[in-house]
């Protein structure tokens, strides 16, 4: 049986059997934050799908309208004028080849890679070692583009992605309990609007099945999901 700490069990005897709306969750989750840092706080959508099957794999971006809180360190593989453009454009680190080359070495200081598209065919090397730390560029996600200046301010305005996991869930952070109350309620909005546009064709039936927004050390509060699917 799992042992829940005294602050946990007092958080939890707080929170009634019920489904909250978005606008009573939040201020809710930040009276039970006890963390002794500004935890963030995540959103974790529960869908009808089976991700096996490729018409039902949901993923995809969204550019928060509050940011998360945490700055992203944005490195970028480039040639030519590009790399000027992304230094220009803020990214923190920019290279080509020899840039490829220091990651398939074991370098990983960054949160997010961009690449153009003539530079895939290196990068593309790098498959085994950025897939599972997610870090690999995909035109899915908008981190394969010519337009590395506007991907670059994208992330660094707060762009996060989605993707579900195995068991059908997407988990994504969309603040810190440090911001206002409406902000991180327009941001866990713009990320619910999000997934439903990415409704894969193959999902039947009811498409979200949970909606639960936490703390990083909180217990998760259900959200009411007529309040959330329809406005």
């Amino acid at each position: 049986m799992v042992k829940i700490g005294k602050k946990l069990k007092t958080a939890l005897e707080q929170i009634e059997d019920r489904a909250y709306t978005l606008e009573e969750a939040v201020p809710l989750i930040k009276k039970l934050s006890f963390a002794n840092f500004d935890e963030t706080v995540e959103l974790a959508i529960r869908l009808g799908v089976d991700p096996r099957k490729a018409d039902q794999m949901v993923r995809g971006v969204v550019v928060l309208p509050h940011g998360t809180g945490k700055t992203k360190k944005v490195a970028v593989v480039a040639s030519g004028e590009k790399l000027k453009e992304a230094e220009q454009a803020g990214a923190d680190v920019v290279g080509g080849e020899e840039l490829v080359k220091k990651i398939s070495e074991g370098w990983f200081d960054f949160d997010v890679l961009i690449a153009t598209p003539d530079m895939m065919k290196l990068v593309g090397r790098l498959g085994k070692l950025l897939g599972p730390k997610k870090l690999m560029p995909s035109p899915k996600t908008g981190t394969v583009t010519f337009d590395v200046a506007n991907a670059i301010s994208e992330v660094k305005r707060g762009r996060v992605e989605f993707r579900v996991d195995r068991g059908g869930n997407i988990h994504t952070p969309v603040g810190k309990v440090s911001f206002e109350d409406e902000k991180l309620i327009e941001n866990c909005r713009a990320l619910i609007d999000a997934v439903i546009k990415a409704k894969p064709p193959g999902a039947k039936g009811r498409y979200i099945r949970g909606v639960t927004i936490s703390t990083t050390m909180g217990p998760g509060v259900k959200i009411d999901l007529s309040s959330v699917e329809k406005r």
